[in-house]
């Protein structure tokens, strides 16, 4: 089987700092990978490469078998959905309005949005519990509300691979458990699957088949979870000592 995402050889780098040295990793439909590290580690700047937002200091990354910059950007828009860490509006516009822009890669030069891209939209809206507040303009919104209306858009585009960075971020408890068991549920399939950057283990662990860690100084590991994450490892990531509990979803990381 041929993944949808693979990474090889990556050498990322921010001036003076190598963020990720020699990353090879393949994502294949199904599977959700988790990124984990601390602040500053790259994270972000990852994804944006594995996105093919940036470039990487050496190294490839392959869409569907095919090294990504062979692609025009409109067929990566079609294949890959990317949810960022902040939102910009720079111009007004509704929540509707806003939640179409995912439909946009799938639509030709000055072609509007159909029947079924609207309803497709409002059901996604739905879903994330924003389906009475379509006509709000987006300046309105709490910062929760923003983020449930980006996981909508991401949603409506129907990517083959999504690329999330913090994507429960503003989310409290409630809704952090409520969207990824959406976004899991809907793109984690044998046509789809997930990359996402969260901060908190727990998450990972819950929802993660395979996991990414970035170590200060450009290490990398990544593998299935449970041959990647243990206490030592993670004492090194976050550099404090951890503990691990007996939970419904697996092992709970606590700091010690």
């Amino acid at each position: 089987m041929v993944p949808l995402l693979h990474a090889r050889r990556l050498v990322v780098s921010v001036p003076g700092r190598v963020l990720c040295q020699k990353l090879s990793f393949e994502v294949f439909p199904g599977q959700c990978w988790g990124i984990l590290g601390p602040n500053g580690a790259g994270k972000s700047s990852l994804l944006y490469v594995l996105a093919g937002l940036a470039i990487p200091e050496s190294g490839e990354v392959l869409l569907d078998g095919r090294s990504m910059d062979k692609f025009p950007r409109s067929r990566i828009a079609q294949r890959v959905g990317v949810l960022f860490q902040e939102q910009s509006d720079p111009f007004p516009a509704t929540v509707l309005e806003t939640a179409l822009i995912g439909r946009h890669p799938h639509l030709k030069r000055w072609q509007w949005e159909s029947e079924r891209d609207i309803q497709l939209v409002r059901d996604g809206l739905a879903r994330v519990g924003l389906a009475s507040l379509e006509t709000r303009q987006v300046a309105t919104l709490s910062g929760g509300e923003r983020q449930r209306l980006a996981i909508a858009a991401l949603l409506a585009q129907e990517p083959c691979l999504a690329l999330l960075d913090e994507p429960v971020s503003h989310l409290d408890i409630g809704y952090q458990i409520e969207m990824l068991d959406l976004v899991t549920a809907q793109l984690c399939n044998e046509d789809a699957a997930v990359v996402m950057v969260l901060h908190d283990i727990n998450l990972a662990v819950r929802y993660c088949d395979h996991l990414l860690l970035l170590f200060p100084g450009g290490e990398v590991l990544c593998g299935a979870l449970e041959e990647v994450l243990d206490l030592d490892r993670l004492k090194r990531l976050y550099g404090h000592p951890m503990m691990s509990l007996d939970g419904p979803y697996g092992p709970v990381f606590l700091p010690a």
